[in-house]
């Protein structure tokens, strides 16, 4: 059996010596108020919506505010700029230096904000940037990271959103979002690599190259998606917080497993939705000290209020191991495993 110790404010749960720690993201002072209590629960978790709009709503007014603290396309690109008296760059640093800085405009992200950012590294060791924004996908070359080169732009498959979120697995980029209609975009990443190696052996200086890109494929038994997640050792991916068409969530928008060792032909294996919503997880083979699990597909789960460790070995039958929750929750919104001792943050 699983053993848990509470922390205040944070969650700290042992697999024998392994050991899990939960990220807060919410705060009393943002309004956040837990609708209730963990307890018998068996509908989504609501939790969710309450933050989502509050952030949208939040988000509206600092974008009608004169003082804008999110300035979104009025800061320009940049080169290399050294940290000088605690400043780079127009951005505070200690002991950092900015090699290179790419506005949201140059990114391809005109009037919209970012969300959120992945990477990947070619067959070549070329790194590449993957940086979603509330209008798409831009891609962008930074092998030389004080010359980057924005190489093309994969905008959103239906309405623009808060919300994009993206993993890559053998090469191609899976990249989900709130907006209705969108699916799970999967993009080929290999043309990256054609780009790239095209503009080094021809470079005309430019930031960005101009390309739109196409989805190489479209993962459709969800129409939106909070987070994906990917196990790159199994081959599979897990949608949490994904919808239907009809705008009800799909596994009850917990643990949604799709076979994706055919790239670009992704298959529904199973869900997991015996503890409703799942904001984030992390799926990996287990290779901990607790040897009743080793070599078996674990997912840890932030369920909101709880950690929901889960065997999902047998996509169609999924097993909970454990779950806790605590009194002093805010949102339980991520984690990280460290591979050294499997522990959490």
């Amino acid at each position: 059996m699983f053993r848990f110790s509470l922390l205040v404010a944070i969650v700290v749960c042992f697999v024998r010596n392994a050991e899990v720690i939960a990220v807060q993201h919410c705060t009393v002072e943002s309004g956040c108020v837990h609708p209730y209590n963990v307890a018998g629960e068996t509908e989504p978790k609501m939790f969710s919506m309450n933050i989502h709009g509050l952030k949208k709503t939040y988000w509206d007014a600092e974008r009608s505010a004169t003082n804008n603290f999110m300035p979104r396309n009025s800061i320009a690109s940049n080169t290399q700029v050294n940290c000088v008296n605690g400043v780079a760059g127009g951005y505070p640093c200690k002991d950092i230096d900015m090699l290179a800085y790419v506005s949201l405009n140059d990114l391809g992200c005109t009037n919209a904000n970012g969300n959120d950012i992945w990477g990947w590294t070619d067959a070549n060791q070329n790194e590449y940037v993957i940086a979603g924004c509330e209008s798409g996908t831009s891609f962008v070359d930074v092998t030389d990271p004080v010359s980057p080169v924005v190489l093309g732009f994969l905008p959103t498959q239906s309405a623009t959103s808060n919300w994009r979120d993206m993993k890559v697995y053998n090469g191609h980029a899976y990249i989900g979002s709130e907006a209705g209609g969108h699916g799970i975009q999967v993009m080929d990443l290999s043309q990256l690599s054609t780009l790239s190696a095209a503009y080094r052996a021809n470079p005309t200086g430019q930031l960005n190259l101009g390309n739109t890109f196409t989805a190489t494929a479209v993962y459709t038994e969800v129409s939106s998606s909070h987070n994906v997640v990917i196990n790159e050792e199994s081959g599979y991916l897990y949608i949490v917080g994904g919808r239907n068409s009809a705008g009800g969530y799909t596994c009850n928008g917990g643990l949604h497993m799709v076979d994706i060792r055919n790239p670009t032909n992704p298959i529904f294996a199973g869900c997991y939705q015996d503890d409703g919503y799942t904001h984030d997880a992390q799926c990996v083979i287990y290779r901990g000290p607790d040897s009743r699990y080793t070599g078996k597909e674990i997912c840890f789960a932030y369920n909101e209020d709880t950690i929901t460790i889960v065997d999902v070995t047998i996509k169609t039958s999924p097993v909970l191991i454990s779950k806790v929750s605590y009194s002093v929750n805010q949102y339980t919104h991520q984690g990280w495993l460290m591979s050294s001792k499997h522990t959490y943050y």
